[in-house]
């Protein structure tokens, strides 16, 4: 059987839907699943031993493109697929797959889209209150009812390829790796303060850790800002790697904190001993698929609000929690 899986265009989405495939193997012996995503997420999607081939998307948000859209399917109907599973709840996410004319196109019935698929199903959010688990719920029949446990997401890392960064970079682990991941590309809402990540990564490295700072070309400042207010205790990595590098990286790590981020969910997949720090969003919605992860977060009134800056301007959730109250979270035990 070959089924061709929408991506959504998140990096954290992206991990959250690996439960899904796994499950489609589960069902379907033999499968063969491929995957049209941004190019963005493509370097992620190749750590995963469930996709045989991944499709770079040709659209930026908010293209229409109509005829490119149409030409694509026509492109994608020479495949053979016999489903396509379409995760995005937009409108254009589905007419690619629509004009791909795949016998079964499955996905919720999102954004005006109904005659779009063919198997539409409605979501029950209540029922199925994580993004991974009404992922999971696509991969079954329709009428079938998702029942937990999720599989858990799992990436490859590449140990000649972690090496040959390390090098690059001038890196060691002679000591215990703390990284800390300070992005998130959603809003600021998101994103734990820059002088409260350097007071971290001061305790961590009291404690005899080596502290990387890991993120994108967009976290470059803040990643500085943090070095500098820590008084050099860290380095700096934020946008001097790939994401293939960023994964490598964080499987050599003892411990990984991050912000509500796709980098805390590739963290987690890796089975890294994480803790995760939410503010404007939630845990019960996106919470880090593993047993390895600790969840530290404050339940104001105010949150989660979900909003990309804090819209009362006081950011109580994340102000409040203060870096000792993270470094109390630490088990030192298992990272020494």
């Amino acid at each position: 059987m070959k089924i061709l899986v929408v991506a959504p265009s998140w990096i954290g989405d992206m991990v959250l839907a690996q439960p899904m495939l796994k499950l489609l193997h589960a069902r379907h012996t033999p499968l063969a699943i491929d995957v049209l995503a941004p190019r963005w997420t493509l370097p992620l999607i190749g750590r995963m031993s469930e996709v045989r081939l991944a499709f770079e998307s040709p659209f930026a948000h908010g293209d229409l493109k109509l005829g490119e859209r149409r030409r694509l399917g026509h492109e994608i109907s020479r495949e053979g697929y016999e489903q396509v599973i379409v995760l995005p709840n937009t409108f254009k996410s589905a007419l690619t797959p629509f004009f791909s004319s795949i016998p079964v196109r499955t996905g919720y019935v999102g954004e005006m889209r109904h005659w779009l698929l063919n198997d539409a199903r409605r979501l029950d959010e209540k029922r199925l209150p994580q993004l991974a688990q009404r992922y999971a719920e696509l991969a079954l029949p329709r009428g079938e009812v998702f029942r937990p446990p999720l599989p858990t997401p799992s990436l490859r890392s590449d140990e000649a390829a972690r090496r040959a960064v390390m090098a690059r970079l001038g890196l060691d682990r002679v000591r215990p790796v703390a990284a800390l991941a300070p992005g998130a590309e959603y809003g600021p809402a998101k994103r734990w303060p820059a002088q409260y990540f350097a007071e971290l990564a001061q305790g961590l490295a009291a404690h005899g850790c080596a502290v990387w700072l890991i993120g994108s070309p967009n976290d470059r400042q803040a990643g500085a800002d943090i070095e500098r207010a820590a008084g050099g205790v860290c380095r700096n990595l934020c946008g001097e790697t790939s994401l293939e590098e960023a994964i490598d990286l964080l499987a050599a790590c003892s411990l990984v904190v991050s912000n509500d981020s796709g980098l805390m969910h590739v963290a987690a997949a890796l089975g890294r001993p994480l803790i995760a720090l939410y503010g404007s969003s939630s845990p019960a919605y996106t919470p880090p698929q593993s047993a390895e992860a600790r969840i530290l977060k404050l339940d104001l009134p105010c949150s989660p609000c979900f909003q990309r800056n804090c819209p009362l301007g006081h950011f109580n959730c994340m102000m409040q929690l203060t870096p000792d109250k993270v470094l109390a979270a630490v088990d030192f035990d298992r990272i020494s």
